[in-house]
């Protein structure tokens, strides 16, 4: 049976996935605008993942963003309907179960959400269930962003030129108005049975000072940030003690708030306040950019961008490495950033370019293994961004950072947080360096000149 001839009584499913918000949704707002009951489903996959199962300090997040959503569904009358396992099998189950008429979602980009969902796509339609899939979460899609030769960007500046130009104009959508809930809904798990956030030790007991997750708090710190950092954001951004960043990336990562309502909301603030907001535009563009390394490159995050770092002679060495993740390395802006991570789930973005630099060259310890560790620790994890940032580090990547350029944590803290701000407040105490940074960087060097075949 058609779509189109099924019974207005047939439900439309939402599969929220990582866009759990209801205003700029587009999947919510086509199954609004169908007319028939909504089912709102979200599935925990811990299965196709793989080696990318959700991280620790994102599922204390998702916890928290779940309950949000529940609770802003449940407004409209509207159950969510929580389920665990593989979606390729229970989205088409579920679809059946309720002779469901369609299933939306929003669009992800892994290399394992691409596949699973263009296979569950598949199963659908030939189920005879209308199955679509929409851009929640970025400005322009991978695929649309190439070179005159139809190739993908390597390099970000002329990436962003062409992505910053052909922008869609489209304001945000906004929330429905109205949501019809199915009459019978399918059974559900209880959240608290998934046992997403830490019991003991509640390592993640003080994340709940610092974030707000959940649709509200992601609208509260988008407004604080476009009315009042926002005109300092430029010059500001890189000093971690001036605290005058978004901190939107955890609420864009789960998608609570989309990158159009962020590109938005920062334009209409900049025509009263007079702020420049191409800086944070930019940066909105490096995640753009991420995202499209990924779709076109899915190895990126276990293989070097660039094949030549195959050669390069990472290191083992333990005890640096659990030096580096507890914040005892001797150098405080890194320590500063590894602690300020533990204690809150999220690390300044200048701090974070600092300690990988520190943990890839001055260690030389590979990526991979940083990458791991952020992603298991980071509120904001996200496999696009987490990747090419790496990557770029490490000077193994696209657009990657020339390997000559190894940070001095120390000339780093005199220049980003003269007044030792941030320091003081995440490592006031001091302990000796683990490794000299002159002799680290003559090491480097030289492993690095030799993977380039310059000896």
């Amino acid at each position: 049976m058609s779509t189109s001839a099924m019974p207005l009584s047939a439900p439309v499913i939402v599969w929220f996935r990582r866009d759990l918000r209801l205003a700029d949704n587009p999947a919510l707002s086509e199954a609004a605008r169908a007319g028939r009951p909504l089912i709102a489903v979200y599935v925990l996959d811990d299965i196709s993942p793989g080696r990318w199962r959700i991280g620790a300090a994102a599922r204390w997040w998702l916890h928290h963003a779940l309950e949000s959503l529940r609770a802003d569904l449940a407004r409209f009358g509207v159950p969510l309907t929580l389920r665990r396992g593989n979606a390729a099998q229970i989205i088409p189950a579920v679809a059946a179960q309720t002779g469901a008429a369609a299933v939306f979602w929003n669009r992800r980009y892994e290399p394992w959400a691409a596949q699973r969902d263009a296979a569950i796509k598949t199963a659908l339609k030939a189920a005879g269930v209308e199955a679509r899939s929409f851009n929640a979460a970025l400005l322009n899609e991978p695929w649309e962003v190439l070179t005159g030769a139809g190739e993908p960007y390597r390099v970000f500046t002329p990436y962003w030129r062409v992505a910053r130009a052909r922008m869609a104009a489209d304001r945000p959508l906004l929330a429905p108005s109205r949501l019809a809930a199915a009459p019978e809904t399918p059974a559900s798990d209880w959240l608290e049975d998934w046992a997403l956030t830490p019991k003991a030790p509640d390592w993640a007991a003080g994340f709940g000072e610092f974030w707000t997750p959940g649709e509200a708090g992601a609208q509260a710190r988008l407004q604080a940030f476009v009315n009042g950092d926002l005109p300092h954001y430029a010059q500001g951004r890189d000093h971690p003690g001036l605290n005058v960043t978004s901190r939107l990336s955890p609420h864009l990562a789960f998608g609570e708030i989309g990158p159009r309502q962020a590109f938005a909301a920062a334009a209409a603030a900049a025509q009263v306040n007079g702020a420049d907001p191409e800086k944070f535009f930019s940066e909105l563009g490096w995640r753009e950019f991420s995202y499209a390394l990924l779709h076109h490159f899915p190895d990126l995050p276990e293989k070097n961008f660039q094949p030549k770092f195959d050669r390069f002679p990472w290191r083992e060495d333990e005890a640096a490495f659990r030096a580096w993740t507890k914040g005892r390395t001797g150098y405080a802006f890194v320590d500063a950033g590894m602690r300020q991570l533990w204690a809150t789930g999220w690390m300044h973005n200048r701090a974070r370019m600092v300690a990988a630099s520190f943990l890839t060259k001055h260690l030389l310890i590979d990526w991979r293994r940083g990458q791991d560790w952020f992603w298991d620790t980071l509120v904001d994890a996200d496999l696009a961004n987490n990747a090419a940032s790496w990557q770029w580090v490490a000077g193994s990547g696209a657009d990657a950072a020339p390997y000559f350029r190894i940070f001095n944590p120390a000339a780093q803290a005199q220049k980003y947080d003269s007044n030792a701000a941030y320091i003081r407040r995440w490592a006031p105490d001091a302990c000796a360096p683990i490794i000299d940074h002159a002799a680290a960087r003559t090491r480097a060097l030289a492993a690095y000149q030799e993977t380039r075949g310059e000896r």
